[in-house]
């Protein structure tokens, strides 16, 4: 990746992450030191109710190139995404959660699929035959589910849609974001479905995974996340809400006035070791 002249975004939404944001923050950094000459770190803080907003500007107090916004509440993965892009200033924008289940060091695989491909989208796959997994049986049945529910009501070229690490060409996000509405559950297919719906070419690269924390979700984000999923099948074969572009404003910078954001402006990047 040291041979690519643009600049590597990387948006980490987290949520309650006190306890490792420190540590993880510094290892998205020491990767990114070695692999990339120009990139960025945007870590959106997801309305979180303990100190992951503030561990994570102490790690970042001496860094240039790494941003720290937060949002008041809790609105969902893809709202934080969403936030996050529009401090993004980078050619190419990586998605990659921040309890590293999936390590950093597979921006550098999502890079070489995204090259080798001439795609638009390198998605990290669970179902990418040379994965390698460690993750509960409960999660992989209810994986497995989605899979075929997806498959049936979508037929996208991909088999996974879910899995926390995403790297997309900076236009592909700036054509598609304006036309989603879905902030939380289904959040990934819809960005997905839509960029394949326009015709944006979609890699899978494999992952390793090693699911370290038990599941957050509950009986109601399982069935919200099944009722998301059923609005964008409504939304894109029954309504043809995704062929239109809605107001760009939904991802030009607006930062409001109650919202905490730190932009570091070293002239020299300080690199982090652990």
């Amino acid at each position: 990746m040291r041979e690519y002249k643009g600049k590597i975004s990387v948006i980490v939404p987290a949520f309650n992450e006190e306890q490792h944001i420190t540590d993880n923050v510094k290892e998205i950094i020491k990767v990114l030191d070695e692999a990339a000459d120009d990139y960025e770190i945007i870590i959106v803080d997801d309305g979180s109710r303990d100190e992951t907003y503030e561990k994570a500007l102490e790690a970042c107090s001496h860094l240039f190139h790494v941003q720290v916004v937060k949002s008041d509440s809790n609105l969902g993965k893809g709202n934080a995404l969403k936030y996050g892009f529009q401090f993004v200033d980078g050619d190419l924008v990586a998605f990659l959660d921040a309890d590293l289940d999936l390590p950093p060091i597979q921006i550098l695989t999502l890079f070489n699929f995204l090259v080798e491909n001439e795609a638009d989208i390198a998605i990290g796959s669970k179902r990418h035959p040379n994965s390698m997994l460690e993750y509960p049986s409960t999660r992989k049945l209810m994986s497995n589910a989605y899979f075929y529910m997806i498959k049936i009501l979508f037929r996208l070229p991909i088999r996974d849609t879910q899995t926390g690490i995403k790297l997309f060409k900076h236009e592909v996000l700036q054509d598609v974001f304006p036309r989603m509405f879905v902030r939380k559950y289904a959040f990934d297919l819809e960005l997905l479905a839509i960029a394949n719906r326009l015709g944006y070419e979609i890699v899978e690269a494999p992952v390793l995974l090693n699911y370290q924390r038990g599941s957050r979700m509950r009986i109601k984000d399982i069935t919200d996340f099944l009722i998301d999923t059923g609005r964008i099948f409504y939304r894109m074969y029954l309504k043809h809400d995704y062929d239109k572009r809605r107001d760009r404003k939904t991802v030009k910078k607006q930062v409001p006035a109650n919202e905490e954001h730190s932009k570091i402006t070293e002239t020299e990047k300080t690199k982090v070791t652990n």
